[in-house]
């Protein structure tokens, strides 16, 4: 199930993060794939050029995320959900947010806990 993103406070996120970030797809074999990518808006997707794997694999698997890395040390990681289309030209992917977080780890007070722990904002409409 997906959850509505908060577009303009992403839209916010995505300038601060800058213009550069990774696009995670999946290939046939299960494998993931990653590429360093510039992004843009069109509308309300978030919009790269491609190589021929990155779009068989948004062709075949729709389902991708996009990482933008803390920009500062011990900032958060924006990472983005959706869903990707390639477009007819075969030369761009089209990726429509169904999710997006600000994420970083916590350290755990005791290195041999197995306790997963993260400090996670999700972008999100205000509830009401």
């Amino acid at each position: 199930m997906s959850v509505p993103v908060a577009l303009e406070r992403l839209r916010e996120e995505v300038s601060r993060f800058g213009g550069t970030a990774y696009l995670l797809t999946v290939g046939s074999d299960g494998r993931p794939h990653s590429v360093a990518m510039t992004v843009s808006w069109t509308g309300d997707d978030l919009v790269t050029s491609a190589g021929r794997r990155t779009l068989a694999n948004a062709a075949a698997r729709p389902l991708v995320s996009v990482l933008w890395p803390p920009v500062e040390p011990g900032g958060y990681s924006l990472i983005v959900d959706g869903a990707a289309t390639a477009d007819a030209a075969g030369s761009t992917v089209s990726v429509r947010p169904t999710n997006a977080v600000l994420h970083r780890p916590v350290g755990s007070p005791d290195p041999g806990s197995s306790a997963c722990g993260s400090d996670c904002v999700p972008l999100r409409p205000p509830a009401g």
